[in-house]
């Protein structure tokens, strides 16, 4: 049986957008997710946690700040409370969060990772055609590099060969590790990153068992046949190697955070705020969420 969907949600925001696009829906309120039942077409089932200032579509509003973290926390909390239980987001508009009072505020991952109180947290996009995970996510280009360190990227490497035998069910997962520089360095000719750090943490996890390589150049990484060789990739900084994922699988790839102890997915794509509210969207991407956290729930 197909585990009950709750949205968690403000009645007025969700018969908004069901009257902006023409859709019959009828709404049933659950008071406790415990009460949930199995879900049926034209019917959804949602939780008020709190209200929504602005439900207009299309446009960002800081005020609905404090409804969106509202809304994250109550799901993350639930998840710590019931391991039966995951979660899955929809995009976010980190600049808007951070207008609303919330400045230090980085995105998913990075609350998720804070309020599980987990030492580490990697965000890994997942299509059926390739793997990738971030060992920075949204901070500037500039900060990169002072952010890779040794035994983070340990822990990083750790994490993610941990996930991808718990919640892909493989036996030794083949890592493959970009380098940070051009050519990986090209033996510190354009960088010592990958000399210094990169490739000795990447010898600690050899030495633990872990299928991993040594800092390789970007640039020829994602050839058919490396593609093919690689469970996952370890992306320096996060536009690396997602636009090879995005360029593969956009609409059909999966956000997951590893390494929390809850279940949480997410799509793969922004707000697009352009069609917000105006037709329908590409569903490809949510669906695949929905999937993979119920296949890490069983």
């Amino acid at each position: 049986m197909r585990s009950a969907m709750i949205c968690i949600a403000d009645i007025k925001l969700l018969k908004s957008r069901s009257e902006i696009l023409g859709l019959k829906i009828q709404f049933v309120e659950v008071k406790n997710i415990k009460f949930a039942k199995k879900n049926k077409f034209g019917t959804i089932q949602f939780i008020q946690i709190s209200s929504c200032k602005d439900s207009s579509s299309g446009s960002l509003n800081p005020k609905n700040a404090k409804y969106i973290i509202d809304n994250l926390n109550f799901g993350i909390t639930e998840c710590l409370r019931n391991k039966n239980v995951g979660l899955v987001t929809g995009p976010i508009q980190k600049s808007n969060i951070i207008n609303g009072g919330f400045k230090n505020f980085q995105g998913h991952t990075e609350w998720i990772q804070k309020k599980t109180k987990s030492k580490n947290a990697v965000m890994l996009l997942s299509s059926s055609k390739i793997k990738v995970a971030l060992a920075t996510t949204h901070i500037p280009l500039a900060e990169v590099a002072k952010n890779i360190r040794k035994s983070k990227l340990i822990q990083i490497i750790q994490t993610l060969h941990s996930g991808l035998k718990t919640k892909f069910k493989i036996k030794l997962p083949a890592i493959t590790i970009l380098g940070l520089n051009p050519h990986a360095g090209e033996n510190g000719k354009m960088g010592m990153e990958e000399i210094r750090i990169i490739n000795p943490a990447v010898k600690v996890c050899k030495e633990m068992g872990i299928n991993a390589s040594y800092a390789i150049s970007a640039d020829t990484a994602f050839t058919t046949k490396k593609i093919k060789e690689t469970d996952a990739y370890l992306a320096m900084y996060h536009d690396q190697a997602l636009p090879v994922l995005k360029a593969l699988s956009f609409g059909a790839a999966v956000n997951i955070t590893l390494g929390t102890g809850i279940v949480r997915t997410s799509v793969d794509h922004g707000t697009a705020l352009d069609i917000a509210g105006k037709i329908k969207p590409n569903l490809g991407s949510i669906k695949e969420a929905i999937k993979a956290a119920e296949a890490q729930l069983r």
